[in-house]
């Protein structure tokens, strides 16, 4: 019993710093790529912490996996170079019996994975997309920033306005220039403001005037106005772009095993596998001799972790594209991964229980009279 509680306080300590460190680290990225976004037009400048949040959201799995992969390495490597696990082998634990108080710790986080793979991941990119969706499908008028030149969402459009009213509906001063095939169109007016019919979305211009240039003939017109209405939006309600494998549910990922999907699907539920094999893998792994360093021991668990979950990328790849099927290449890669934790714990276990059977024996030799 003492030998589990210290082992898990010892795992506690590390994964939950290592936790706190990764995330500040993935928020600072992502809220720098978030304003970047932003400032370039794609992100609702008030809705970035939303979009931040659900980005930080959708790389938890990695994160999980990592810090439960670096707890694990980091406590065995240390106990490895104080000589605590001289101390635990000739007591009688074999790296073996790490096995279950390690799970015993890690269970729930596995849990977690698990949860956020299947879940959590499509849900935050599915409001991510509707997020920078809306922002893009709002309305030209809207887009106008007073005292700027705006291009509309379809490129035939510019706008420009001198001021516009503190609800945003109402603009003086507009300027409007149109590109319609050969026919190019320049709209001035005092003011113009926004109205709704059905679900069409019109600009109402007072006061102006319109030049209109036919570009193959040369041909122009003006045109003076008291009142001129201008189509904005022709369909207000228009639904969203076609969502993504990676935004839909695991459920409909299953409901329809095409190719991508089950590519998708590939990639979610290994990312639980891989953690639950990286665990094993890194108690093997970490294991250290006293009087080496331990940054070899460091470079090869870090080189086992990019490696397996870069092979989940490929795999993705690779099931979407119909180069392998899903079930030959889950088995071949988790289950392969699987045996060769198994098979190098068993060496570690082994190796450590003779050398203290053999220390054991040449102690009691020595006493013998």
């Amino acid at each position: 019993m003492l030998f589990h509680s210290s082992l898990r306080k010892d795992l506690g300590r590390n994964f939950w710093s290592s936790l706190v460190v990764l995330i500040s680290i993935l928020i600072t990225i992502t809220l720098i790529r978030t304003l970047g976004q932003a400032s370039k037009g794609r992100v609702n400048p008030s809705e970035v912490l939303q979009v931040m949040g659900f980005s930080v959201m959708s790389q938890m799995t990695t994160i999980m996996a990592l810090c439960l992969f670096i707890a694990v390495v980091a406590t065995l490597s240390r106990m490895y170079s104080d000589s605590e696990m001289v101390i635990w082998f000739s007591s009688g634990q074999g790296l073996g019996h790490f096995v279950r108080p390690l799970f015993g710790f890690a269970w729930p986080f596995l849990l977690v994975v698990f949860f956020l793979a299947l879940f959590a991941w499509p849900w935050s990119n599915q409001q991510i997309h509707e997020l920078t969706q809306r922002f893009e499908q709002r309305n030209d008028f809207e887009r106008i920033a007073p005292g700027q030149f705006q291009e509309s969402a379809g490129g035939q459009r510019v706008f420009f306005i001198d001021k516009d009213s503190p609800d945003n509906q109402v603009g003086k001063h507009v300027f409007i220039s149109t590109l319609e095939g050969s026919m190019e169109s320049v709209t001035t007016a005092q003011t113009g403001r926004i109205n709704l019919l059905g679900n069409d979305r019109f600009l109402i211009l007072d006061k102006g005037q319109q030049w209109l240039t036919n570009r193959d003939t040369g041909e122009m017109r003006l045109t003076q106005f008291e009142h001129y209405e201008l189509l904005i939006d022709d369909d207000v309600q228009r639904s969203l772009a076609d969502l993504t494998t990676r935004h839909a549910s695991t459920w409909k990922l299953l409901q329809l095993p095409s190719k991508e999907n089950l590519g998708e699907f590939s990639w979610r539920l290994g990312q639980g596998l891989a953690c639950f094999n990286l665990i094993l893998m890194a108690l093997a792994v970490s294991a250290v001799n006293p009087r080496a360093g331990r940054s070899y021991h460091l470079a090869m668990a870090l080189f086992v972790f990019v490696a397996y979950f870069n092979l989940l990328n490929v795999g993705q790849s690779w099931i979407s594209s119909g180069r392998v099927a899903f079930a030959p290449f889950m088995l071949a890669l988790h289950g392969g991964f699987f045996m060769l934790a198994c098979a190098w714990l068993a060496v570690r276990h082994f190796n450590g229980s003779l050398q203290m059977l053999r220390l054991f024996t040449f102690s009691n030799r020595v006493r013998t009279p």
